[in-house]
C-alpha cells in the first residue's frame, strides 16, 4: 500500500470513503480497503466463499492441502487486489516439503485462480490433527512477482521458507523488500451451511504509513531484494506507539471473525478500530476465472520441438492437455496442430 511507483503491489487506490459500522454479512468473495488517519495505517480485508470452495473442491485437496492453498490465495489477493493496472500479481512456492508447489495468479482488477502439487503419501503421513504451514511446505522459496506484461515491467521478490507459516513468510517479505511496517492475518475453514460443507478464506492486512519517513523507520535490517528507488534504512529505530497500537489490535482477531459468514468486513474493522475512527472505501469484487483457452495452449505448444510435440500424442492419436488450474481438458489433433503452426510461423 506504498503510494510509490506501480512495480509494487501495496499502492492504495482511492474510492469514496464511508464510515464503518456495522456493514452487511455475506460480503464474499470481495476486498475491503480501509483508513485508521488517526493511527496512520491502511489496509484491507479480504472475504473469499464460492471463489476458493470452487478452487479447492475441484482438485479434491485434502484438508490440509486446502487449508493451505487457502491461506495463499487470501494472501495472493490482499496483495494483487492494490495493482492499479493491468497486470498480474503471482504468488508461488518451491519447496521440498509434502506441498511440493504453489502457484495462486491475481489477475487486475478481479480474477482469481490457484493450484498445488502434493505428494498424497507424505501428506497422509502427516497425520490428521491440526498441521501447521511449515510441516506441509518445508524448505524452499517463496516468489512474489507483478507482471505488467513486458520483461522490463516485471518485479519479483523472493522469501527464504525455512518451516515459517505464510503469515511470517508475508512479514518477512516486506521487512526485506519493501521496508514497510506490515501485519497479515489469515485464516481457512471448512463450514457447514445448507447442509454442505463450504470452504471459506479471510484475511487481513494492514501497514503504517505515517508521512514523515523517520516514523516510517524500521530496525537495521540487510538490504535484501528491495527494488531500484528505495533507500535501505540503517540504524536501530523504536517501533512507533500508533504503530504498536495497530499492531497490538489485529493481534486480537480470532480466526473465526475472518471466515465468519455472519461476521462482516464492516463489523471486524469496527470492532478493531472503532476507538480511533474507521473510513472503509469501495468494496472490489473477486472471481475465480482462469487466464487458459486454446490460443494459449497452442502458444505453449508452439514452443516445442517437432520431435517433442510428436512425443506429446497420445495412443489414440491425440493430444490432450489438461490445465493445472481449472482442470479444462484440450484435445487436439495433432495434424491440426502442425498445420496451424506451420501457418503461422514466427508466433
Amino acid at each position: 500500500m506504498t503510494s510509490g511507483t506501480q512495480s509494487h503491489p501495496q499502492s492504495p487506490s482511492q474510492p469514496q470513503a464511508q464510515n464503518a459500522g456495522n456493514g452487511h454479512a455475506g460480503a464474499d468473495d470481495a476486498v475491503l480497503p480501509f483508513a485508521v488517519e488517526a493511527l496512520d495505517v491502511r489496509g484491507r480485508v479480504v472475504r473469499l466463499g464460492p471463489a476458493v470452495d470452487t478452487i479447492l473442491r475441484r482438485h479434491g485437496y485434502p484438508d490440509p492441502v486446502a487449508r493451505l492453498l487457502g491461506e495463499a490465495a487470501a494472501l495472493t489477493v490482499l496483495l494483487g487486489s492494490s495493482l492499479k493496472f493491468e497486470g498480474r500479481f503471482q504468488l508461488q512456492t518451491k519447496t521440498d516439503g509434502p506441498v511440493a508447489m504453489i502457484v495462486v495468479d491475481f489477475e487486475a482488477p478481479d480474477r482469481l485462480r490457484a493450484t498445488a502439487r502434493f505428494e498424497p503419501e507424505r501428506v497422509a503421513a502427516l497425520g490428521t490433527g491440526p498441521l501447521k504451514d511449515g510441516e506441509l511446505i518445508g524448505t524452499g522459496h517463496l516468489a512474489m512477482t507483478i507482471d505488467q506484461g513486458t520483461t522490463a515491467s516485471r518485479y519479483q521478490g523472493v522469501v527464504a521458507l525455512e518451516g515459517q507459516s505464510l503469515e511470517e513468510a508475508a512479514h518477512q517479505y516486506f521487512r526485506q523488500s519493501e521496508q514497510i511496517p506490515t501485519q497479515v492475518r489469515l485464516a481457512v475453514a471448512e463450514a457447514v451451511e445448507e447442509g454442505a460443507g463450504r470452504w471459506r478464506a479471510g484475511g487481513l492486512l494492514v501497514q503504517f504509513l505515517p508521512q514523515s519517513v523517520d516514523r516510517a523507520r524500521l530496525a537495521d535490517l540487510p538490504p535484501g531484494d528491495i527494488p531500484e528507488g528505495h533507500a535501505h534504512l540503517s540504524g536501530e529505530a523504536p517501533e512507533d506507539d500508533a504503530w504498536v497500537e495497530a499492531r497490538s489490535l489485529v493481534a486480537t482477531i480470532e480466526d473465526h471473525e475472518l471466515v465468519d459468514p455472519n461476521v462482516s468486513s464492516e463489523r471486524l474493522l469496527y470492532r478493531l478500530f472503532h476507538e480511533r475512527g474507521v473510513r472503509v472505501f469501495d468494496r472490489q469484487p473477486v472471481q475465480e476465472t482462469c487466464r487458459c483457452s486454446r490460443e494459449r495452449v497452442m502458444g505453449m505448444i508452439r514452443s516445442f520441438t517437432p520431435q517433442e510435440r510428436h512425443d506429446m500424442v497420445a495412443d489414440d492419436g491425440r493430444i490432450v492437455i489438461t490445465c493445472e488450474f481449472c482442470s479444462r481438458r484440450y484435445d487436439l489433433d495433432p495434424q491440426e496442430v502442425e498445420a496451424e503452426i506451420a501457418g503461422q510461423p514466427g508466433q
